[in-house]
């Protein structure tokens, strides 16, 4: 009763054994090494395309998330350091050179200085309040730098994609036309590749759009907190020209 039952035993593991051996023999034949030899110029260049808004979604992500951060820090030591000086010129010092904030304390301190002659018949405080809403705007210009570039990267690369697959299985039907076969490893292989452009298009949308609406929302919080320091540092001047 021994034998039998080996047996079956090695009847049964025998087809697992040969399941294993041949998948682990099987070796894809399609993919981006493949779709990259077998495709022609305009299928290079539309890869090309993809990884180079790929890269420059990327490069902006992080330098713009940087910035962010920058900005953060530069508002948090405002508060600590700036309030607390005696007089604006004093809390000046205190800003670093790249700050945002700096530029709008000195065009406030401008505008201030810059009140006479035919601008001296403005009100002062509506002098002040537009010359720092400009400067407090043109902050807010170089805070939406490079955003345009993620959203037309969001918007086009899936498009790109899919123009790199419509080109793909033209190709590929033409190649399938003129060799008259029409088998499906000849017909499944190509066209799987010429997919694979759609979702390279997809992967470089999706986190530039992604990045794009995150780096949207810090920037109008930070915005937010800008406005309030431009508020602030209105009172402050008037205050001073006051007295």
């Amino acid at each position: 009763m021994k034998r039998p039952a080996i047996l079956m035993a090695g009847a049964l593991a025998a087809p697992l054994v040969l399941a294993r051996s041949d998948g682990a023999s099987l070796a894809n034949p399609y993919g981006l090494a493949s779709l990259w030899t077998q495709s022609d110029a305009v299928a290079k260049a539309t890869l090309l395309i993809l990884l180079l808004m790929s890269l420059a979604s990327w490069y902006v992500m992080l330098l713009k998330l940087q910035e962010q951060r920058q900005l953060r820090r530069q508002l948090q030591q405002a508060d600590e350091s700036f309030w607390s000086a005696a007089t604006v010129l004093e809390g000046l010092k205190m800003l670093e050179a790249s700050s945002p904030l700096r530029f709008v304390v000195e065009r406030g301190l401008d505008s201030a200085a810059q009140h006479q002659g035919m601008v001296g018949r403005i009100e002062f405080h509506e002098w002040l309040a537009m010359n720092l809403q400009r400067a407090i705007n043109q902050a807010q210009s170089r805070m939406q730098r490079g955003l345009t570039l993620l959203a037309t990267v969001g918007s086009t690369a899936p498009f790109v994609g899919l123009f790199g697959t419509v080109w793909g299985i033209y190709h590929a039907l033409v190649q399938i036309g003129l060799s008259g076969q029409a088998s499906i490893d000849k017909v499944a292989g190509p066209v799987g590749e010429a997919l694979i452009m759609t979702a390279i298009g997809l992967a470089v949308a999706v986190p530039a759009v992604l990045g794009y609406n995150g780096l949207l929302r810090r920037n109008k919080t930070l915005s937010e907190e800008l406005q309030a320091f431009g508020a602030d540092l209105h009172a402050v001047l008037l205050a001073a020209d006051r007295s």
